[in-house]
């Protein structure tokens, strides 16, 4: 067999020649026409392939554990291998054209399928880790269905180790919360994303066992692990974790102190909310304004962040921070056994910019702490003009506070507010309502956008609603879309090609609403 180094020579003769051309190589080296080329490389392949020593064969892997959880049916199968080829297939940054696009139905796809409890189909868990890699919105749920197999595979190939970091153990590969020892084992000797899918799943069982688990191991994990096992604990935040949480208000790593402190604020009858409580009562009141004249010790230990940002004055980001963490119930005793709304709509004396902080740190407590009451007051009638809400003009703002209503009132508030307003402001409304849209919510929707189309609006500025209309709408209002997706002349305002493109827009919301239907339908087990 020839030295390993003999024939490399002329290998690089014939790379040199693919790289410069045959034209300019002829005469000298060993490549003439370029099939010559072509087949001389093909045998110097051939060789060098052939004159490697073999090696020892690694050891075989152990088998992927055992998921129990059923597949998809057939129907669904073939549906999630077609929204996977597709995400690879790429597309256009141009015209969308009247066709659904199915990148964006795929994660609807997999919702559909966690909630049934499906896992993966083996032969396709490569290229679910493959999209999961790739859009990390879709890795939860991705890494969820993927399940134990989709571990085993991103242990064995560097590209999908992501999987290994995430928190999504996947279903499968852990123990029951009955299964003391086997949690036991996990939890002392499992990776960091098995030990956060771990501690998640024994929280939803039993929240004392949770706690138990980290605060054993609590001491001794990194700064950054510590504050993800914390976030583990909002699930099931009770009165029981108190303890832990003050603890770790003595933390070494900030992060860590300022989530327990936010943590133990959203407990109105924890001992941190009361000493906030003080703090607040003695600086707001009828009579006005007493902003704190330091941040103390005490203030920073329960999570006063002391420096403000640029252009905020240091009392009044202290005067923030303590308010937002005080509980909201001790405001009414201190204006007289006045309610929400009525607090909220009193004159604050001292001008409008301490009104301002004051509405906008309680809008933060109305979130932090999940309160309805507080959160209609702040977020006053959908009729009222933007710029008008007691609490606050901020869509960001208001979302997070629709967040605190139930379900049904959220749509119907957010209708209101696009039949009295129009959609462009309520873009950010409407991620926040539960999907599908509720039949209101979803007229009011439609409604505006042929509104919109009818006043000869530019047809792009509403290509986002649009978007989110086609993955939140009902399936079963597709048929409201039927008399808007006919082409009809552009309005004398309108852009030129508006009424083609508005219709394409109808026609392609119509059809991704029937393809989500048939999604939804093929999930669904026999």
């Amino acid at each position: 067999m020839e030295k390993p180094d003999e024939g490399y020579g002329e290998w690089d003769e014939l790379v040199g020649a693919a790289l410069l051309g045959t034209e300019r190589r002829r005469g000298g080296g060993p490549a003439g026409s370029p099939a010559t080329l072509l087949d001389a490389a093909a045998v110097h392949a051939v060789r060098r392939r052939a004159g490697l020593r073999p090696a020892e064969a690694a050891a075989r892997p152990e088998p992927a554990p055992r998921d129990p959880r059923p597949e998809p049916p057939e129907a669904a199968r073939r549906r999630l291998a077609q929204l996977l080829a597709d995400r690879t297939a790429g597309g256009g940054s141009g015209r969308r054209g009247a066709s659904p696009d199915l990148t964006e139905l795929l994660p609807q796809w997999l919702a559909a399928a966690g909630r049934h409890g499906y896992r993966s189909p083996a032969a396709l868990v490569p290229a679910l880790l493959d999209a999961a890699r790739a859009r990390t919105d879709l890795r939860p749920q991705a890494l969820a269905l993927a399940g134990t197999r989709g571990l085993w595979l991103a242990r064995l190939n560097p590209d999908w180790r992501f999987a290994l970091r995430g928190g999504a153990g996947g279903a499968g590969e852990l123990p029951t919360a009955t299964d003391r020892a086997g949690v036991e084992r996990l939890w002392q000797e499992g990776l960091f994303a098995e030990r956060v899918a771990l501690l998640g799943a024994v929280r939803a069982h039993e929240p004392a066992a949770a706690l138990g688990l980290l605060s054993a191991t609590w001491a001794t994990e990194r700064a950054e692990d510590r504050l993800m096992f914390l976030d583990s604990l909002r699930a099931g935040l009770s009165e029981g974790d108190e303890p832990f949480l003050e603890a770790a208000l003595g933390d070494r790593s900030r992060n860590v102190r300022a989530t327990a402190a936010e943590m133990l604020s959203a407990l109105p009858r924890s001992a941190l909310a009361g000493r906030m409580a003080e703090r607040a009562l003695a600086c707001v009141g009828p009579e006005g304004f007493t902003p704190p004249a330091e941040c103390d010790a005490g203030m920073l230990r329960d999570g006063v962040v002391k420096r403000p940002p640029a252009g905020r004055g240091e009392r009044a980001w202290w005067l923030g921070q303590v308010v937002e963490a005080a509980p909201l119930s001790c405001w009414s005793e201190r204006f007289g056994g006045l309610g929400p709304a009525q607090i909220v709509a009193l004159p604050v004396v001292g001008g409008d910019a301490w009104a301002e902080e004051l509405h906008a740190a309680w809008c933060r407590a109305a979130v932090r702490q999940r309160d309805a009451p507080w959160s209609r007051a702040l977020l006053g009638p959908p009729s009222a003009p933007p710029a008008a809400g007691p609490g606050t003009a901020s869509m960001a703002e208001r979302a997070k506070l629709l967040e605190t209503l139930p379900d049904g009132e959220r749509a119907e508030w957010v209708a209101e507010f696009i039949r009295a307003h129009g959609l462009s402001e309520a873009f950010q409304l409407l991620g926040v309502c539960l999907v599908p849209w509720a039949g209101t919510l979803g007229r009011a929707v439609v409604d505006a956008l042929d509104a919109a189309r009818e006043a000869g609006s530019y047809p792009w500025s509403f290509s986002g609603v649009m978007g989110l209309a086609e993955r939140c709408l009902d399936p079963a209002e597709a048929g409201l879309l039927e008399a808007l997706t006919a082409s009809a002349e552009d309005p004398p305002d309108a852009s030129p090609g508006a009424a083609t493109y508005w219709s394409e827009a109808f026609q392609r919301l119509a059809a991704t609403l029937r393809l989500r239907g048939t999604m939804l339908s093929e999930l669904t087990p026999a």
